[in-house]
Protein backbone atom coordinates (compact mmCIF):
# COMPACT_ATOMS: atom_id res chain seq x y z
CA UNK A 1 0.00 0.00 0.00
CA UNK A 2 2.83 2.37 0.92
CA UNK A 3 4.60 1.64 -2.40
CA UNK A 4 1.38 2.28 -4.34
CA UNK A 5 0.88 5.61 -2.53
CA UNK A 6 4.42 6.71 -3.39
CA UNK A 7 3.95 5.80 -7.06
CA UNK A 8 0.59 7.64 -7.21
CA UNK A 9 2.09 10.68 -5.53
CA UNK A 10 5.01 10.70 -7.98
CA UNK A 11 2.73 10.49 -11.01
CA UNK A 12 0.53 13.27 -9.62
CA UNK A 13 3.55 15.51 -9.07
CA UNK A 14 4.75 15.00 -12.66
CA UNK A 15 1.30 15.76 -14.05
CA UNK A 16 1.07 18.92 -11.95
CA UNK A 17 4.52 20.04 -13.07
CA UNK A 18 3.64 19.47 -16.73
CA UNK A 19 0.37 21.42 -16.38
CA UNK A 20 2.16 24.36 -14.69
CA UNK A 21 4.86 24.46 -17.40
CA UNK A 22 2.27 24.41 -20.20
CA UNK A 23 0.27 27.17 -18.51
CA UNK A 24 3.40 29.30 -18.07
CA UNK A 25 4.41 28.81 -21.73
CA UNK A 26 0.92 29.79 -22.94
CA UNK A 27 0.90 32.88 -20.68
CA UNK A 28 4.37 33.93 -21.91
CA UNK A 29 3.32 33.60 -25.57
CA UNK A 30 0.17 35.65 -24.96
CA UNK A 31 2.13 38.35 -23.10
CA UNK A 32 4.62 38.59 -25.97
CA UNK A 33 1.82 39.00 -28.54
CA UNK A 34 0.14 41.65 -26.40
CA UNK A 35 3.43 43.57 -26.03
CA UNK A 36 3.87 43.50 -29.81
CA UNK A 37 0.37 44.91 -30.33
CA UNK A 38 1.07 47.75 -27.89
CA UNK A 39 4.26 48.65 -29.78
CA UNK A 40 2.39 48.83 -33.08
CA UNK A 41 -0.29 51.05 -31.54
CA UNK A 42 2.36 53.34 -30.01
CA UNK A 43 3.88 53.92 -33.47
CA UNK A 44 0.53 54.97 -34.94
CA UNK A 45 -1.04 58.45 -35.19
CA UNK A 46 -2.06 60.30 -32.04
CA UNK A 47 -4.42 63.20 -31.35
CA UNK A 48 -1.85 65.84 -32.34
CA UNK A 49 -1.55 64.37 -35.82
CA UNK A 50 -5.25 65.08 -36.37
CA UNK A 51 -5.06 68.56 -34.82
CA UNK A 52 -2.17 69.61 -37.07
CA UNK A 53 -4.28 68.85 -40.12
CA UNK A 54 -1.74 66.73 -41.97
CA UNK A 55 -3.09 65.65 -45.35
CA UNK A 56 -2.75 62.01 -44.39
CA UNK A 57 -5.34 62.37 -41.62
CA UNK A 58 -7.26 65.58 -42.40
CA UNK A 59 -10.47 65.92 -44.44
CA UNK A 60 -11.44 69.18 -46.17
CA UNK A 61 -14.59 70.74 -44.68
CA UNK A 62 -16.64 72.53 -47.39
CA UNK A 63 -18.39 75.84 -46.86
CA UNK A 64 -22.14 75.75 -46.02
CA UNK A 65 -23.31 76.26 -49.65
CA UNK A 66 -20.39 74.59 -51.35
CA UNK A 67 -21.25 71.36 -53.17
CA UNK A 68 -18.72 68.56 -53.23
CA UNK A 69 -18.58 64.96 -54.31
CA UNK A 70 -18.66 62.50 -51.47
CA UNK A 71 -15.17 61.15 -50.70
CA UNK A 72 -14.28 57.67 -51.88
CA UNK A 73 -13.87 56.38 -48.33
CA UNK A 74 -17.55 57.17 -47.67
CA UNK A 75 -18.77 55.03 -50.55
CA UNK A 76 -19.32 51.33 -49.99
CA UNK A 77 -19.46 48.66 -52.64
CA UNK A 78 -21.83 45.71 -52.49
CA UNK A 79 -20.10 42.90 -50.52
CA UNK A 80 -18.84 40.19 -52.86
CA UNK A 81 -15.80 38.13 -53.77
CA UNK A 82 -14.43 34.66 -53.05
CA UNK A 83 -13.28 35.41 -49.49
CA UNK A 84 -16.61 37.03 -48.58
CA UNK A 85 -18.57 34.11 -50.00
CA UNK A 86 -16.33 31.55 -48.28
CA UNK A 87 -16.65 33.16 -44.85
CA UNK A 88 -20.41 33.55 -45.20
CA UNK A 89 -20.78 29.88 -46.21
CA UNK A 90 -18.60 28.74 -43.32
CA UNK A 91 -20.60 30.76 -40.81
CA UNK A 92 -23.88 29.39 -42.15
CA UNK A 93 -22.59 25.81 -42.14
CA UNK A 94 -21.47 26.16 -38.51
CA UNK A 95 -24.64 28.09 -37.60
CA UNK A 96 -22.64 30.98 -36.14
CA UNK A 97 -23.88 34.56 -35.85
CA UNK A 98 -21.83 37.71 -36.41
CA UNK A 99 -22.33 41.24 -35.19
CA UNK A 100 -21.34 42.29 -38.72
CA UNK A 101 -24.64 40.96 -40.06
CA UNK A 102 -26.94 41.41 -37.08
CA UNK A 103 -25.94 45.05 -36.51
CA UNK A 104 -25.94 45.74 -40.28
CA UNK A 105 -22.35 47.01 -40.29
CA UNK A 106 -21.51 48.95 -43.49
CA UNK A 107 -17.90 47.71 -43.41
CA UNK A 108 -18.79 44.03 -43.69
CA UNK A 109 -17.45 43.81 -47.26
CA UNK A 110 -14.01 45.08 -46.26
CA UNK A 111 -13.61 42.76 -43.29
CA UNK A 112 -15.02 39.61 -44.88
CA UNK A 113 -13.30 40.11 -48.23
CA UNK A 114 -9.96 40.95 -46.67
CA UNK A 115 -8.21 43.85 -48.38
CA UNK A 116 -4.73 44.65 -49.46
CA UNK A 117 -2.47 43.33 -46.71
CA UNK A 118 -5.42 42.26 -44.55
CA UNK A 119 -6.70 38.79 -43.70
CA UNK A 120 -10.41 38.16 -44.14
CA UNK A 121 -12.14 37.92 -40.76
CA UNK A 122 -15.46 38.47 -39.01
CA UNK A 123 -16.54 39.46 -35.50
CA UNK A 124 -18.34 36.49 -33.99
CA UNK A 125 -21.44 37.15 -31.90
CA UNK A 126 -21.96 34.25 -29.52
CA UNK A 127 -25.08 33.04 -27.68
CA UNK A 128 -27.29 33.39 -30.72
CA UNK A 129 -28.69 36.27 -32.75
CA UNK A 130 -31.45 37.38 -30.36
CA UNK A 131 -30.94 39.70 -27.39
CA UNK A 132 -33.06 40.04 -24.25
CA UNK A 133 -32.56 43.81 -24.24
CA UNK A 134 -33.72 46.55 -26.56
CA UNK A 135 -31.20 49.40 -26.79
CA UNK A 136 -32.54 52.10 -29.08
CA UNK A 137 -29.45 52.32 -31.30
CA UNK A 138 -29.11 48.57 -31.96
CA UNK A 139 -30.44 46.56 -34.91
CA UNK A 140 -30.10 43.11 -33.26
CA UNK A 141 -33.34 41.14 -32.79
CA UNK A 142 -34.88 41.13 -29.31
CA UNK A 143 -37.00 38.69 -27.32
CA UNK A 144 -37.84 37.94 -23.70
CA UNK A 145 -37.21 34.24 -24.37
CA UNK A 146 -34.53 33.66 -27.04
CA UNK A 147 -33.70 30.14 -28.28
CA UNK A 148 -31.49 27.97 -26.03
CA UNK A 149 -27.70 28.16 -26.35
CA UNK A 150 -25.86 25.86 -28.73
CA UNK A 151 -23.56 23.76 -26.50
CA UNK A 152 -21.22 23.16 -29.46
CA UNK A 153 -20.83 26.86 -30.27
CA UNK A 154 -17.54 27.31 -28.34
CA UNK A 155 -15.84 24.52 -30.33
CA UNK A 156 -17.30 25.65 -33.66
CA UNK A 157 -16.27 29.26 -33.02
CA UNK A 158 -12.72 28.22 -32.14
CA UNK A 159 -12.41 26.09 -35.29
CA UNK A 160 -13.70 28.89 -37.53
CA UNK A 161 -11.30 31.48 -36.03
CA UNK A 162 -8.36 29.07 -36.32
CA UNK A 163 -9.09 28.49 -40.02
CA UNK A 164 -8.97 32.26 -40.71
CA UNK A 165 -5.38 32.48 -39.48
CA UNK A 166 -5.85 35.86 -37.76
CA UNK A 167 -3.72 37.09 -34.86
CA UNK A 168 -6.47 39.13 -33.13
CA UNK A 169 -10.16 38.35 -32.77
CA UNK A 170 -13.06 40.16 -31.15
CA UNK A 171 -15.86 38.09 -29.64
CA UNK A 172 -19.06 39.90 -28.78
CA UNK A 173 -22.42 38.60 -27.62
CA UNK A 174 -26.06 39.36 -27.09
CA UNK A 175 -27.40 39.88 -23.56
CA UNK A 176 -29.02 36.79 -22.08
CA UNK A 177 -30.81 37.94 -18.93
CA UNK A 178 -32.96 34.80 -19.20
CA UNK A 179 -30.09 32.47 -18.23
CA UNK A 180 -29.05 31.73 -14.60
CA UNK A 181 -25.47 32.95 -15.17
CA UNK A 182 -26.49 35.27 -18.03
CA UNK A 183 -24.23 33.33 -20.37
CA UNK A 184 -20.93 34.06 -18.61
CA UNK A 185 -19.89 30.37 -18.51
CA UNK A 186 -20.62 30.04 -22.23
CA UNK A 187 -18.48 33.08 -23.12
CA UNK A 188 -15.64 31.87 -20.88
CA UNK A 189 -15.72 28.48 -22.61
CA UNK A 190 -15.51 30.16 -26.03
CA UNK A 191 -12.31 31.91 -24.93
CA UNK A 192 -10.79 28.71 -23.52
CA UNK A 193 -11.54 26.76 -26.68
CA UNK A 194 -9.94 29.43 -28.89
CA UNK A 195 -6.84 29.62 -26.70
CA UNK A 196 -6.52 25.84 -26.71
CA UNK A 197 -6.48 25.73 -30.52
CA UNK A 198 -4.59 29.00 -31.13
CA UNK A 199 -2.36 29.79 -28.10
CA UNK A 200 -0.82 32.91 -29.68
CA UNK A 201 -4.19 34.38 -30.69
CA UNK A 202 -5.08 37.64 -28.94
CA UNK A 203 -8.70 37.50 -27.81
CA UNK A 204 -10.86 40.51 -27.01
CA UNK A 205 -14.28 39.93 -25.48
CA UNK A 206 -16.85 42.68 -25.82
CA UNK A 207 -18.78 41.68 -22.73
CA UNK A 208 -22.33 42.31 -21.49
CA UNK A 209 -22.80 43.89 -18.03
CA UNK A 210 -24.39 40.71 -16.60
CA UNK A 211 -26.84 42.96 -14.71
CA UNK A 212 -23.97 43.96 -12.44
CA UNK A 213 -23.42 40.41 -11.15
CA UNK A 214 -19.70 40.50 -10.34
CA UNK A 215 -19.37 36.72 -10.12
CA UNK A 216 -20.31 36.52 -13.80
CA UNK A 217 -17.95 39.41 -14.63
CA UNK A 218 -15.06 37.64 -12.89
CA UNK A 219 -15.81 34.39 -14.71
CA UNK A 220 -15.28 36.06 -18.07
CA UNK A 221 -12.40 38.28 -16.94
CA UNK A 222 -10.43 35.24 -15.73
CA UNK A 223 -11.18 33.02 -18.74
CA UNK A 224 -7.81 33.67 -20.39
CA UNK A 225 -8.81 36.62 -22.58
CA UNK A 226 -6.36 39.40 -23.42
CA UNK A 227 -8.74 42.37 -23.59
CA UNK A 228 -11.94 42.80 -21.57
CA UNK A 229 -14.15 45.36 -23.29
CA UNK A 230 -17.54 46.66 -22.24
CA UNK A 231 -19.39 49.48 -24.00
CA UNK A 232 -20.80 52.36 -21.99
CA UNK A 233 -22.24 53.44 -25.39
CA UNK A 234 -22.79 57.11 -24.50
CA UNK A 235 -22.32 59.74 -21.79
CA UNK A 236 -24.08 59.40 -18.44
CA UNK A 237 -26.70 62.07 -19.23
CA UNK A 238 -27.93 60.27 -22.36
CA UNK A 239 -27.76 56.71 -21.01
CA UNK A 240 -31.47 56.45 -20.01
CA UNK A 241 -32.66 57.59 -23.44
CA UNK A 242 -30.21 55.48 -25.48
CA UNK A 243 -29.65 52.21 -23.65
CA UNK A 244 -32.04 49.58 -22.34
CA UNK A 245 -33.52 50.44 -18.93
CA UNK A 246 -31.54 47.56 -17.35
CA UNK A 247 -28.22 49.11 -18.40
CA UNK A 248 -26.82 51.82 -16.12
CA UNK A 249 -23.82 54.13 -16.37
CA UNK A 250 -22.41 53.37 -12.93
CA UNK A 251 -23.15 49.66 -13.34
CA UNK A 252 -21.01 49.61 -16.49
CA UNK A 253 -18.17 51.43 -14.73
CA UNK A 254 -18.37 48.92 -11.87
CA UNK A 255 -18.13 46.04 -14.38
CA UNK A 256 -14.94 47.49 -15.89
CA UNK A 257 -13.45 48.12 -12.45
CA UNK A 258 -14.17 44.58 -11.28
CA UNK A 259 -12.74 43.09 -14.49
CA UNK A 260 -9.47 44.91 -13.86
CA UNK A 261 -9.42 43.86 -10.21
CA UNK A 262 -10.01 40.24 -11.29
CA UNK A 263 -6.89 40.32 -13.46
CA UNK A 264 -7.99 41.40 -16.95
CA UNK A 265 -4.78 42.83 -18.42
CA UNK A 266 -6.46 45.34 -20.72
CA UNK A 267 -9.92 46.55 -19.68
CA UNK A 268 -11.37 49.12 -22.08
CA UNK A 269 -14.56 50.85 -23.14
CA UNK A 270 -15.55 52.87 -26.21
CA UNK A 271 -18.34 55.45 -26.30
Amino acid sequence: MALRALITRGIGSRLLSTTVLRSAASSSSSNSALAGLRERLADGPDFEDFVKGDKEYAVYAPLPKERMRKPDWLKKVVPAGEEYTAIKKQLRDLKLSTVCEEAKCPNIGECWSGGEGHIATATIMVMGDTCTRGCRFCAVKTSKAPPPLDPLEPEKTAEAVKSWGVGYIVITSVDRDDLPDQGSSHIAQVVREMKARSPELLVEVLSPDFSGNMVDVERVATSGLDVFAHNVETVERLTPSVRDRRAHWHQSLAVLKRAKEAGARVPKTPL
